[in-house]
């Protein structure tokens, strides 16, 4: 049988009440349905996977997570079935949010497989509102602007959040800037976490007297002013959520089109506001500590979160050839890079599964024998590999690709050559 090396996607959109209802449609060029449009879904997660047409041609749209497990190595190629098995090993998304997202922890590997194994033996089903592993993987993430983009991201420096709760002068805050600067953070930051979220929680009445301080030293101006500014909106839009405390411990970053953060496991985070693509390994496991009204897991959070201090590494795309830069990242699952292809055409083999979306113009996919595939603004395609040299252009066109982060060995990219 005869495959396709590529196919367009059509791909879920997650209505998350954080999400914009206007993003997405916008860079899809599909109506707004008035409800919030929060993460367009590129990949084969079994709980959303994206569609395309059947190998053969001769069907409708067929899941993808399905046509891998029908056609392992056609779909991944053998290599990627080597290392990670029968299943696309990463999940691309377009991410757009208008309201914070839930401050979150992921585990590691070994986290995720025991707290997977250990749920499964509790009977605790997948739905249930209290289940926190949902896989048995990992979730390391990047996330790259494509505009404005806020983001909370890592605990501060110890000495610079006892200098933004002295700031705020709010007395519920005074002992845990003394513990700060009495203790390793390491101890601190934990012990702080455990007394905010679980044993004793900030009244409605103490954590309004936080909020309009906030307000203040976002009006006043200064160091911290920005950063109130967004803990201030986080605490309107979760009035009560003693999830704010923890917010004011984590640095709070502003990206730029085109600047990314790579969260790997054990990295609190939260996504304050704005549309970005986002590459990740193929899991769904989220540990929660606040924001959000979702259930919040205090001692798994503790045991998985890493309470390392540092400043977040803002990072860019790296150059690489002409039209391909590459944003760095440790993980094995995947790899994102950002294409710029002009009206000659970009030849190169494919070793590996790709994903490529179009985010600016239009750019044009050609196979010998098979018909050429228009990419759209908005348009996302599945490149299967081994299925020989594919050829690219698009003036005026930038692309993000997805692929798996493979051994340094095997070229993943696309050439510097044009045919």
């Amino acid at each position: 049988m005869s495959l396709p090396p590529f196919a367009l996607l059509h791909n879920p959109v997650r209505p998350y009440a954080w999400g914009s209802p206007t993003a997405i449609p916008a860079l899809t060029g599909t109506a707004p349905t008035g409800a919030p449009q929060a993460e367009l879904w590129m990949g084969a997660h079994p709980s959303a996977p994206s569609e395309l047409l059947s190998p053969d041609g001769t069907g409708g749209p067929q899941p993808l997570d399905e046509l891998i497990q029908r056609y392992p190595n056609a779909m991944l190629g053998p290599d990627t079935v080597g290392r990670f098995g029968p299943t696309l090993p990463f999940l691309f998304k377009v991410l757009a949010a208008d309201r914070a997202l839930s401050l979150q922890v992921h585990p590691t590997r070994t986290q995720a497989a025991a707290g997977y194994a250990a749920e499964e033996a509790r009977g605790v089903p997948l739905d249930a509102p209290e289940r926190v592993f949902k896989d048995p993987g990992h979730k390391p993430e990047l996330i790259c602007a494509l505009g404005d983009f806020e983001a909370l991201c890592g605990f501060r420096p110890a000495p610079g959040t006892a200098r933004l709760l002295d700031a705020l002068a709010v007395p519920l805050l005074a002992p845990w800037a003394d513990d700060l600067r009495a203790h390793p953070a390491a101890e601190a930051l934990p012990a702080l976490l455990r007394r905010v979220l679980a044993e004793v929680r900030p009244t409605r009445t103490q954590l309004g007297d936080v909020t309009r301080a906030l307000h203040r030293l976002a009006a006043e101006g200064g160091p911290f002013a920005e950063a109130c500014a967004g803990y201030a909106r986080a605490a309107a839009q979760y009035p009560g959520d003693p999830g704010l405390i923890a917010a004011l411990l984590l640095n709070h970053v502003r990206l730029t089109a085109g600047q990314a953060l790579y969260l790997d496991a054990g990295v609190p985070h939260a996504y304050l506001r704005g549309v970005g693509v986002e590459l990740m390994a193929n899991s769904d496991n989220v540990l929660r500590c606040g924001l959000t009204p979702k259930h919040v897991d205090v001692d798994g959070l503790l045991a998985v979160t890493s309470f390392r201090t540092d400043e977040p590494q803002v990072l860019t795309a790296l150059p690489g050839d002409r039209f391909e830069d590459e944003f760095p990242s440790p993980a094995e699952e995947f790899r994102l890079s950002r294409l710029r292809p002009g009206p000659a055409a970009v030849r190169a083999e494919l070793p590996t599964p790709q994903i490529l979306l179009c985010v600016e113009g239009r750019a044009r996919l050609h196979a010998p024998g098979f018909a050429d595939l228009d990419l759209p603004r908005g348009a996302s395609v599945y490149l299967r590999p081994g299925a020989g040299p594919v050829e690219l252009t698009g003036r005026g066109a930038e692309l993000f690709r997805a692929t798996t982060g493979a051994p340094a060995q095997a070229g993943t990219g696309w050439p510097n050559s044009r045919s």
